[in-house]
């Protein structure tokens, strides 16, 4: 819940979320069942839709307990299903008919022949292969039904499989991707090994602990999305497995800025310079553009399979109050620390704790504990929910 505030507070028009079963994010801390109707109704108080992932590959006994599944989502409000597979997108359409139904990426729709097919039976909404070039978007937005409606990623960590139908996570640990239990082993180390000489290791890579061959950079479309508009996508997607609600709220709000500022452009548009130092402001791998220019050029490091962080958050602010900020601390930090300060709506900006209190109005030297009230003077008010971060 507290990723979808982050989501709904910074600027996303929709959230996609997973309940507790049939999603590809089964890892992660998703919603139950019955905790679906409060997400449903914040987020619709606020103007923002909710899109329920049901995308994994689907045996029979899933399928034979969907129906209850979609009812349940049905009434809980949710907008639309995200789904993969055919006979679950059949189910969904006679239990819950006013759900919209997406067709996920793990179709594969990488052509307007089967994006037609999939209109015909009801589709709203394809989500595009990850493989797609723009160009190709481009002539599926051409061919496809005009009432079709095209979502494309723009953001977020890539799969070395075609579209995320991977096997390997199954192969090796018994936990399968296709099921949502991928355990990443694209993001492991490999050596090579003869299979006549056991033991003995032959170097394949860029260091002597073994290549990273599988290991993708992250995609990041910030700088293009002239370029996606151009092509016809109606809605960019920020991939997010199990990320925290600053990267929540710092991709949403980078996003709904360079959007905004699209959406104002004559001609010849620049993404915001803040929006590109923004999204280098959260844990992510080294950037690409994916496959959207074509074979990617720049889509894999091999030497490790690392992030790169250079911000943690050290506080969230609750209110304003008699010229302070009023926080609640997360990381500790000492009185001097200067703040890069994330306010829904806004390039960031920079809040100094010169001077710095606790909950009670005593002054202090340090924030050591978290959870702690602060209290920063500032010459105007900030947002509740804003987030206080700080360089490493």
């Amino acid at each position: 819940m507290e990723q979808l505030r982050a989501a709904v507070q910074f600027g996303a028009d929709a959230v996609y979320l997973a309940a507790d079963r049939f999603g590809m994010r089964a890892r992660a801390a998703n919603f139950r069942l019955d905790e679906i109707p409060a997400a449903v109704a914040f987020a619709h108080d606020h103007g923002v839709k909710v899109h329920v992932t049901c995308n994994i590959l689907m045996h029979p006994d899933d399928i034979d307990e969907l129906p209850a599944f979609f009812r349940a989502l049905d009434t809980a409000g949710v907008d639309a299903f995200i789904i993969g597979d055919l006979g679950a997108f059949a189910v969904a359409g006679e239990v819950a008919p006013r759900v919209e139904r997406h067709v996920s990426t793990q179709a594969s729709v990488a052509n307007a022949a089967a994006a037609r097919v999939w209109h015909s039976l009801g589709a709203s909404r394809v989500v595009c292969a990850r493989e797609m070039s723009l160009a190709d978007i481009a002539r599926l937005r051409q061919d496809a039904p005009p009432d079709l409606e095209i979502e494309a990623f723009a953001h977020g960590a890539m799969c070395m499989a075609v579209s995320g139908r991977c096997l390997i996570s199954s192969y090796l640990t018994g936990r399968s991707g296709n099921k949502g239990h991928c355990t990443q082993p694209c993001r492991w180390s490999y050596s090579l090994m003869e299979e006549k000489r056991p033991g003995q290791y032959f170097d394949i890579t860029e260091t002597d602990k073994g290549t990273y061959i599988l290991n993708a950079n992250d995609l990041c479309m910030a700088e293009q999305l002239d370029k996606m508009a151009a092509a016809g996508i109606d809605s960019i997607k920020i991939e997010g497995r199990a990320k925290s609600h600053y990267y929540v709220a710092v991709t949403a709000n980078a996003y709904r800025g360079a959007l905004d500022s699209l959406k104002t452009a004559d001609c010849d548009w620049k993404c915001p310079e803040w929006v590109t130092e923004e999204l280098n402001k959260i844990s992510h791998r080294t950037y690409s553009t994916g496959f959207y220019f074509g074979t990617p050029q720049n889509a894999q490091t091999y030497q490790n399979a690392g992030y790169i962080r250079d911000y943690s958050v050290a506080a969230i602010v609750e209110g304003y109050e008699n010229g302070c900020i009023t926080a609640v601390l997360k990381n500790k930090f000492l009185r001097g620390q200067e703040f890069d300060c994330l306010e829904p709506g806004k390039p960031p900006f920079t809040v100094s704790a010169n001077t710095l209190f606790d909950g009670d109005g005593n002054e202090i030297e340090v924030a050591p504990h978290p959870m702690m009230k602060l209290k920063i003077p500032f010459d105007r008010p900030v947002k509740p929910g804003a987030m206080l971060r700080m360089k490493y």
